[in-house]
């Protein structure tokens, strides 16, 4: 398994949406539009009930925004188109109609923080502990902040926000809500994760499309606000500080 994806797989009501990378699974832009394309799509197909939003591989479930597509990056036009990409994914778990859980198996980092963030219902793994390192390469959490602080809180968000050399560790983060359960190890996990979802599919469905209108109530300006974050992300990547911390990672 070593060519990057994002593949889906339907059965008895249960969307599951796989992404992977070789490089601890970051996201270059292309599988960030695959990865919002198929969220939106799956939430549009009456035979889906519940979306599992996981990862491949056995460790990291996201590290983030790929390094080798920042160091890239000569242009703000440009930088604002990979920083919406990650806009792109959290405005379409958030204005899907189907229930979304996440399947954290470990680490997660940065924009993958914000992945996690932005699913309704999130299950993780003793080992899922998180960072929000933007600051510490110069730029900072502001596409996926907003997503961050509406489950950790302003506090929260902060903390890991500004100490962004330090993990987390994950039972911080279910005490923060970020988690709702956290299990021994992956076998666990995945037995949970199945029985919850398969529950779910047993539910009203309409019912659950209204309970997560008024769970998102107040996000509705986020389509403009996380564009406008873009901007800032894609401004900052170019700064010499920026250049200077990424060229480390080459």
């Amino acid at each position: 398994m070593s060519d990057p994806y994002v593949k889906q797989h339907l059965d008895a009501g249960i969307a599951t949406i796989e992404f992977f990378h070789p490089a601890h699974n970051s996201l270059p832009g292309n599988l960030l539009a695959q990865l919002a394309d198929a969220i939106t799509k799956a939430g549009e197909n009456e035979a889906v009930k519940v979306i599992v939003l996981k990862s491949g591989g056995a460790r990291t479930f996201c590290a983030g925004a790929s390094f080798k597509e920042l160091i890239s990056i000569e242009d703000a036009e440009t930088g604002r188109v990979f920083f919406s990409g990650f806009a792109n994914v959290i405005n379409a778990m958030r204005k899907c109609p189907k229930f979304v859980i996440g399947r954290v198996q470990g680490k997660t980092v940065g924009g993958g923080v914000g992945l996690a963030s932005a699913t309704d219902y999130c299950m993780a793994t003793q080992f899922a502990s998180i960072k929000l390192s933007e600051l510490n390469v110069g730029i900072g959490p502001f596409v996926v902040g907003p997503a961050v602080e509406r489950k950790l809180g302003l506090s929260g968000m902060s903390q890991i926000a500004i100490d962004a050399n330090t993990f987390y560790d994950a039972e911080w983060a279910r005490q923060k809500g970020l988690y709702a359960q956290v299990f021994e190890d992956t076998e666990a996990l995945d037995a949970a994760v199945t029985a919850f979802a398969k529950n779910l599919c047993d539910y009203n469905p309409e019912a659950m499309k209204e309970m997560k209108k008024i769970m998102w109530a107040g996000t509705e300006h986020w389509d403009e606000l996380l564009a406008e974050r873009a901007v800032i992300s894609g401004r900052l990547v170019l700064s010499d500080f920026t250049k200077e911390t990424l060229k480390r990672f080459k």
